[in-house]
């Protein structure tokens, strides 16, 4: 692609919306981010907001933003630092300048830096005009009465509702400095406001002043341009992490020929999955909205019971409330996803942040020996096929699954190559149809706990079908017969029964990524690590590092060739977002010195620190 004229070629951005919660910053940056992948860069995205539902206006609890990296190449994270601030207020400018290199452009709504508004932070002068930003280029833009002024044509709206729409003044603008086209936020503003004139109008009023204002303005010099990222042929589609997920499921249940029954409770920040499945019912998705967490896996596991998909979502404080009934789906062998969108614990813990701590809860956190698969997603598009590997697991092995993705993933957004259906696995079950085994005198009978020799996975009976009534229940079933049970050996040989099918469920062998061969130093993540974890390998072998990496995507059970990796180098780092959870599993295991790498601060690993992690233990 031939640069344009008159336009700065980059080859990278990191731009930042900030502003209070009620700025809008969240839609600025879906809707530059969805234009940004219409002109075919790579990005990577990371939401950020306030817990409150409505902070105080202008304070630094209410502080929102949205980072988006876009480049002419593979994308990996977020960025590390903003190359661009768009600070709303003076709070959206002190909650962030910290994160911002010197150097960077901030460009701030000085209209908002009132007396008023900076004493809310705790500024006794203006940062604008002290001198104390001299280190950054400062473009103090007067945006809400700019926006007012340009919506003059409009008196049914009033002033406060005008300024509502400085949002769109500042995506006008910021769409002319990066060369974005606006056609696609255009159409959403329609599709949004069609019935609302005014509103339609003024939104589109304010998106134009902010185009023409960086056309005309001699505060801004030159505009930018970033080529399209080399990307295999295909449609794409911009998607986060719980749409993905979502999608997934129900492609994933489509390929077992089975109908999704999703019941779930509202939390953050998983509720975007009951959202999306609720708006899929034309594809024979069945939601309901339960009462709590308890009642929402009941009525998953009851829909598995009868012979569709059961799922519930949620995050890990629902986990905890929904640990008795996983564990009657262990004792009963049904087929169940419980979706964990991880979240900053414990307790409510930082609810809109992100993090991995619940590995340890879905390994062990049920009362008994109660083992349970665990897949984990390592990007927002590899939710999709995570989720089709969960429903294999799941109706194959007839066994529920832990599907653990996080806030990261769920919120952030990257170009998703939409799969060929035909191309993904054939997950067909066959229902149990009637009898399978002979009673003492040769009569037939159904054994409910009559396994299959490769699987160890019993058959799925669906209620109604004649000849295959059988007992259900918390209590130890008998081995074969299902009959309760409470003798010793029986409990024994079930809970060790219950463990290999875990133990034998087929995964694929990790993968390393050692481009030199030389390296002594194996940096080993899992989940959403994975991008910081390849970024910071690539940074840290052009700087002359060699290093492997591999990913795990199944962390129950591990792949079988895990071990041999782990012995194959003198030194193993595993950086997690908890206080060493895998590090302390593989330790435990294989018996290696694995060394943590943990932070648990609510955001994901920078490139940087990794690198510098990475540097230190490669000597």
């Amino acid at each position: 692609m031939d640069p344009m004229p008159g336009k700065t070629q980059l080859d990278r951005v990191v731009i930042r919306f900030a502003g209070d919660s009620g700025d809008g910053m969240q839609l600025t940056g879906d809707r530059f981010t969805a234009e940004t992948a219409a002109l075919g860069n790579d990005l990577s995205t990371l939401p950020n907001f306030p817990a409150e539902i409505r902070a105080p206006q202008g304070t630094l609890p209410g502080v929102s933003s949205f980072q988006v990296h876009f480049a002419d190449h593979d994308v990996l994270t977020p960025g590390d630092a903003p190359d661009v601030l768009v600070a709303m207020n003076p709070a959206a400018l002190k909650a962030n300048l910290p994160e911002v290199p010197r150097g960077a452009t901030i460009i701030a709504d000085k209209d908002e830096f009132s007396t008023r508004n900076l004493s809310k932070v705790g500024y006794a002068t203006n940062p604008l005009e002290d001198g104390s930003l001299e280190s950054w280029h400062v473009h103090p833009v007067a945006l809400t009465s700019m926006t007012v002024e340009a919506l003059a044509a409009y008196p049914s709206l009033t002033r406060k509702e005008k300024e509502r729409a400085k949002n769109m003044f500042a995506l006008g603008l910021l769409s002319w400095m990066y060369s974005r086209p606006t056609d696609g936020t255009r159409a959403f503003l329609q599709g949004k406001f069609g019935a609302k004139p005014d509103i339609l109008g003024a939104n589109l009023a304010a998106l134009d002043a902010g185009w023409n204002y960086g056309e005309t303005t001699e505060d801004f010099v030159s505009s930018y341009e970033i080529a399209p990222a080399p990307m295999a042929s295909g449609t794409y589609r911009n998607v986060t992490g719980n749409t993905a997920l979502s999608y997934g499921l129900v492609a994933g249940a489509h390929r077992a020929g089975l109908q999704v029954v999703l019941g779930s409770y509202p939390i953050t920040p998983a509720s975007d999955i009951l959202h999306t499945l609720s708006g899929l019912k034309r594809y024979g998705v069945m939601t309901l909205q339960a009462e709590d967490e308890i009642a929402g896996i009941g009525i998953a596991l009851g829909a598995a019971f009868g012979g569709k998909l059961g799922v519930t979502s949620t995050s890990g404080p629902g986990v905890a409330l929904k640990s008795e009934t996983i564990g009657l789906a262990v004792s009963l062998e049904l087929p169940l996803i419980v979706v964990d969108v991880q979240r900053g614990g414990p307790s409510t813990g930082l609810p809109t942040k992100t993090e991995q701590a619940d590995l340890l809860q879905a390994m062990y956190g049920r009362n008994g020996e109660a083992p349970v698969p665990i897949v984990a997603p390592c990007s927002p598009t590899d939710c999709f096929d995570a989720a089709v590997e969960a429903v294999r697991i799941a109706t194959t092995y007839r066994t529920p699954v832990m599907l653990l993705s996080d806030g990261y993933l769920a919120n952030g957004a990257e170009p998703w190559q939409l799969p060929e259906i035909a191309e993904l696995p054939d997950l067909r079950v066959d229902f149990a149809s009637g009898p399978n085994a002979e009673d003492a005198k040769g009569a037939p009978v159904f054994q409910p706990y009559l396994r299959d020799p490769n699987t160890l996975a019993r058959p799925w009976a669906v209620p109604g079908t004649p000849g295959l009534e059988h007992r259900i229940g918390g209590i130890e079933k008998a081995d074969v017969t299902g009959n309760i049970s409470y003798d010793p050996d029986n409990h024994e040989r079930m809970t060790h029964l219950r463990q290999a099918k875990i133990d034998g469920i087929t995964v694929p062998d990790v993968e390393v990524i050692d481009p030199s061969g030389e390296a002594r130093l194996l940096v080993l993540g899992w989940g959403s690590t994975y991008g910081p974890i390849a970024a910071a390998a690539r940074t840290a072998r052009a700087n002359g590092v060699a290093v492997a990496t591999a990913h795990l995507r199944h962390l129950n059970p591990f792949p079988a060739n895990l071990g041999g990796v782990l012995r194959d180098y003198e030194k193993v780092l595993v950086p997690e977002m908890n206080a060493g959870q895998l590090a302390m599993l593989v330790r435990a295991k294989y018996l290696i010195d694995a060394q943590s790498y943990a932070r648990v601060r609510g955001v994901p690993f920078t490139t940087a620190e990794l690198v510098e992690a990475i540097t230190a233990l490669a000597g």
